[in-house]
């Protein structure tokens, strides 16, 4: 089956205001950089993000952060972005901070049909207000869990080093931490890659993510490919 799509542009088609998506990343590596981009130029706005992080000011999803197309933001880190914070503590925009293991989990869950997970991140703290708890018996030793639902995402949005006409991606270093597991949540997943064969040319052994779970992939272009923060040895 072939799923691939001409561009960005043809590949959001059906994204709509007031939906949520994942969208793959860590830090600024494999951020789905051409389908952001038709998102901002598409004007599409009100929509629930949930992403590891929220890019900077100009990259990533900073830019629809900047045209105030994020009405909430569910992730594990956000400590980059000013325009983020502004609009946090202006009341502009929801924010659901979640530990990073558990973000992860609830979007595996949600990739392997799961409703809900229970972990013992949070136990005790501000995060399990208002959530249903359980205490298990594990390795002998008995600990309380908190339930997390799985996530309900109408699009995933990722981006992979490489990918066949049927969807099968591989994912390049520290891009592989996030995007796999975007990709399985979605109930549409799109998936951009630089590089763009086809089906049966990538190695089984080396394919990172099933062709299930992609329903359109197109290869991208102009990759910016940023690094969040470079620090350099001082020359002696």
């Amino acid at each position: 089956m072939n799923k691939t799509v001409a561009n960005a542009e043809e590949a959001i088609k059906g994204i709509t205001d007031n939906m949520v998506l994942g969208l793959g990343g860590f830090g600024l590596c494999g951020i789905p950089e051409n389908c952001i981009s038709a998102i901002v130029n598409k004007g599409i706005k009100n929509l629930t993000c949930i992403s590891n992080n929220a890019g900077v000011d100009d990259f990533g999803i900073g830019l629809m952060l900047q045209k105030k197309q994020v009405k909430k933001m569910i992730s594990s880190y956000v400590g980059e972005n000013a325009e983020f914070e502004r609009q946090l503590l202006s009341g502009e925009l929801e924010v659901d901070l979640i530990p990073q293991g558990t973000l992860a989990t609830r979007l595996m869950a949600a990739g392997y049909g799961m409703p809900a997970i229970y972990t013992p991140a949070g136990v005790g703290t501000e995060i399990a207000n208002g959530k249903e708890s359980r205490t298990f018996v594990f390795n002998g030793e008995e600990k309380e869990y908190l339930m997390e639902y799985a996530f309900e995402i109408d699009y995933s949005i990722v981006k992979a080093w490489k990918g066949d006409t049927m969807g099968n991606l591989i994912f390049k270093a520290t891009s592989r931490n996030f995007n796999p597991l975007i990709a399985m949540a979605g109930k549409i997943t799109i998936a951009e890659v630089e590089e763009l064969v086809p089906a049966g040319k990538l190695d089984p052994d080396h394919i990172h993510l099933p062709g299930i779970y992609v329903h359109r992939i197109f290869q991208g272009g102009n990759y910016e490919k940023r690094i969040e923060q470079r620090t350099l040895r001082k020359k002696v």
